[in-house]
């Protein structure tokens, strides 16, 4: 299962990437957890200056801006 980690504040853009993300996986059968992460000092803590980021297994893979379906299909199906 894989750890998926949402980092922002709570914006639109954070809360509709989390749903993408969630959507996604539950379309191709993957298990996921899906965590946002609201804390500054942890999104600091991975160099994102830009949100949402997100952040697969411990390692950052994405930073500013909506990802687009095909980004998110990947991450979930890897």
């Amino acid at each position: 299962m894989k750890t998926i980690k949402v980092l922002g504040p709570g914006c639109k853009k954070c809360d509709t990437t989390a749903n993408l993300i969630r959507i996604a996986a539950e379309q191709a059968g993957s298990k996921i957890k899906l965590e946002k992460v609201t804390d500054i000092a942890e999104i600091m803590s991975y160099g994102v200056m830009s949100t949402p980021g997100i952040v697969i297994d411990g390692e950052l893979v994405h930073a500013g801006g909506l990802p687009g379906p095909d980004q998110v299909r990947e991450w979930v199906t890897k």
